[in-house]
């Protein structure tokens, strides 16, 4: 496991408010009113990043990318490449570990891409550690259910740069350069920065985008698991993007 992903859950919601809560309970006994102000910058957070505007807020301002149109046909692409995301171990139902829910959700608008336009298939993402199965490999077999077959799987990469620079390598060797890039509509515009950097022409293909929840409803205004979920998603996209920008 890299550095970046054990600092990464310290900053991030909801450890990151929570360790402010705890030094705060700790610096309390010597300085009170420090302590107090932890606690509440901590609470504070806690609540904020909890709020459906907030997550919501946070996911709307990354989504730079149209959406596809429903129907009719689509820009002219060679391939399409699908984005991993996440992988759900414990899914013995299954008979082992599957596609998570985000990548479940990438892979069923990729699939319906390939339903309309016939194009090839590529999966990428690494396994999310050693010895478990790739995250393409899980996409494949997600996407068999869809009546789709994956020709290719990238199964080494383990970040969004790799993802693309993996990829690119596969689709070079077969002679092709114009894809249709399927991520989450928050993730996408950084993903198509990273491939198009890796010299591949990038269509976005964005899905599930974020809206606005609904002002007139009651769980519009209540904490829930939901939105602070999507204001971690938020966060760690902007500070990946900010990373990107700091080690072109």
């Amino acid at each position: 496991m890299s550095l970046k992903h054990l600092i990464e859950p310290l900053v991030m919601p909801p450890l990151a408010p929570l360790l402010l809560i705890a030094g705060g309970l700790w610096l309390q006994r010597r300085k009170p009113r420090g302590g107090k102000a932890l606690i509440a910058v901590g609470m504070g957070l806690f609540v904020l990043l909890s709020q459906p505007f907030v997550g919501a807020a946070l996911l709307i301002s990354l989504q730079t990318d149209p959406p596809l149109p429903a129907q009719g046909p689509l820009p002219e692409a060679d391939a399409i490449v699908i984005l991993g995301a996440d992988l759900d171990p414990g899914t013995p139902e299954l008979g082992g570990p599957s596609a998570g829910p985000l990548s479940l959700l990438r892979v069923r608008y990729g699939a319906l891409l390939a339903q309309r336009s016939g194009l090839p298939v590529l999966v990428t993402g690494g396994p999310p550690e050693a010895g478990r199965e790739s995250v393409a490999k899980l996409m494949a077999d997600a996407l068999k259910a869809y009546g789709v077959k994956a020709r290719w799987r990238e199964g080494r990469a383990a970040d969004t740069r790799q993802n693309a620079r993996f990829s690119a390598a596969i689709l070079e060797r077969a002679g092709l350069h114009r894809v249709l890039l399927v991520s989450h509509a928050w993730h996408l515009p950084r993903a198509r920065a990273a491939f198009e950097a890796a010299g591949l022409e990038v269509i976005a293909a964005p899905t599930v985008p974020r809206t606005w929840p609904d002002p007139l409803r009651l769980d519009a205004y209540i904490p829930s698991v939901r939105a602070l979920r999507e204001s971690r998603f938020g966060l760690h996209e902007w500070l990946g993007r900010a990373w990107y920008a700091l080690t072109r």
